[in-house]
């Protein structure tokens, strides 16, 4: 009787809704008035508001909403690939395929359930995917949103397939912010990075925070499990914990990018930070059966946080 109740707490704080070209979308909402919105394309969060109702991701209002682009803003997933290689659109497929609402989802750890509103999407190969990518895999997010407004996404990608396959992944996730220049990010300093405006090339990083004066294409390596983004001005400091992801993406595309970039407004460059808890440098494999799990949990908290709380 008591698990029929722990659903029902579950499914009376889900809503079913489309955008106006018809895809589904969830909206998740905390008993406090945070949510979250999920789009079926892509899987994609493309919106999580705190319960005073601010919208904490970035979304450009030239976004194009339709398949088979993915949109450009909110926290995209990036499989089988983050990145571009290979015969694979930038980033992989997994963002620009139509996902599944799950109704009985093999369990996760009780954390991720408990006190939670929360959705299952599931994501199988299409024929066309085969063609490029000859895997059999499925893929599994779970979006919850706690009653204290932190959004947390946990991806389970498991080899349904006879023969080993590698991949990469990375949660792209856009945080609105008041004014890039006076954004930090704390937790990646005295890291090597790779400088994708560089040809990839690996550097170490010297500050003792990363700010922003020009455009910046970076992945970090082998960070701690948490990064805090500090916006001064609204007095926010963003906290991302991540798990099985050891490397972090940043990336800004300044004025002259974004001015080239069609779904992109001109400005909007300082309003808006990508960082994203990733797989990029080293392929995660898995073998006949096998499963991987990647988590982040995000957190908007005022900024009298300081980062020696982080852990």
């Amino acid at each position: 009787m008591g698990h029929s109740a722990a659903v029902w707490d579950h499914r009376a704080s889900i809503e079913m809704t489309k955008d106006w070209n018809g895809i589904d979308q969830v909206v998740l909402r905390s008993p406090r008035g945070a949510s979250a919105r999920i789009s079926l394309h892509g899987g994609q969060v493309v919106s999580w508001r705190n319960d005073r109702g601010e919208e904490l991701l970035f979304t450009t209002s030239k976004a194009i909403f339709k398949s088979p682009k993915a949109m450009r803003g909110g926290i995209s997933v990036c499989f089988p690939q983050c990145g571009s290689c290979g015969v694979l659109e930038q980033h992989g497929f997994a963002r620009n395929k139509i996902w599944s609402i799950e109704d009985d989802p093999p369990p996760l750890n009780q954390k991720d359930s408990v006190g939670k509103s929360f959705i299952d999407l599931l994501l199988k190969p299409a024929e066309e995917d085969l063609k490029f990518w000859p895997h059999g895999f499925e893929f599994r997010l779970r979006v919850s949103l706690a009653s204290d407004g932190n959004l947390t996404l946990v991806s389970r990608i498991r080899n349904v397939n006879g023969k080993p396959f590698s991949f990469s992944f990375a949660y792209h996730t856009h945080l609105s912010v008041s004014d890039i220049s006076e954004v930090r990010i704390e937790g990646l300093e005295t890291l090597d990075y790779l400088d994708n405006l560089c040809q990839r090339e690996r550097f170490t990083e010297q500050g003792d925070a990363i700010t922003f004066e020009s455009e910046i294409d970076r992945v970090y390596l082998s960070s701690s499990q948490c990064v805090a983004v500090l916006d001064h001005e609204r007095k926010r400091t963003y906290v991302m914990r991540k798990r099985g992801l050891p490397d972090v993406v940043v990336w800004n595309p300044w004025e002259k990018k974004s001015k080239a970039m069609a779904d992109f407004g001109d400005d909007e460059y300082k309003q808006m930070l990508c960082i994203g808890a990733a797989a990029a440098e080293k392929s995660l494999t898995l073998k006949a059966g096998e499963e991987w799990m990647g988590r982040i949990e995000l957190a908007a908290v005022p900024s009298t946080f300081c980062s020696d709380d982080l852990d």
